[in-house]
């Protein structure tokens, strides 16, 4: 390639490369891609009173509440399965798995897209509270989660002000024998 630009003829492609070249030069590391030491992220959210987090990691994505098509014959934790860019997810209401109780759709509901073996699957929260950092120094192992019900999914807390974030398992939930028999 010559030096001088009224000389140098570049195909579309060579240009579309060179400007992804540039470009990706100039990029700025993503929150999830800045490690500290002791540091751990998640994403907040709340059902019912309870302040809940789950690892990054784990949430793929977080919608309004879709529409949804009723599945027959299904757990009434099973709100129904909704179309989400081509693909069925089933969506399942987190409180009435775990507590027995209904949640109560408001603006502030959404729905946390995870991944399971075969599949995705939306679980319907009452609010996401967004991006929480923890230090090892907040974390509240002395005091175990007191409800048995969240005690299986909820192997640690973390108290930031006077608030404890349960850390919640999405991978623990996937794999609960309850949880992958939908059919009533």
């Amino acid at each position: 390639m010559s030096a001088t630009t009224d000389t140098l003829q570049l195909t579309p492609f060579e240009v579309l490369a060179d400007y992804e070249r540039r470009s990706l030069a100039h990029i700025a590391g993503m929150p999830e891609e800045v490690e500290a030491s002791g540091l751990w992220r998640g994403i907040g959210f709340r059902v019912g009173t309870r302040h809940l987090v789950s690892s990054i990691a784990e949430v793929n994505e977080i919608l309004t509440f879709p529409q949804l098509t009723v599945v027959p014959g299904t757990r009434p934790w099973l709100l129904g399965v909704a179309n989400v860019r081509g693909n069925l997810v089933p969506i399942v209401d987190l409180r009435n798995f775990v507590e027995a109780e209904r949640s109560t759709l408001v603006d502030s509901s959404r729905v946390l897209i995870i991944r399971q073996h075969g599949g995705s699957v939306g679980l319907l929260v009452d609010e996401v509270l967004g991006q929480r950092n923890f230090s090892d120094e907040q974390r509240a192992e002395a005091e175990a989660e007191s409800d048995s019900r969240y005690g299986r999914f909820v192997p640690e807390r973390y108290q930031l002000g006077d608030v404890f974030w349960g850390l919640f398992s999405m991978a623990a939930l996937v794999r609960t024998p309850e949880f992958l028999q939908a059919s009533a």
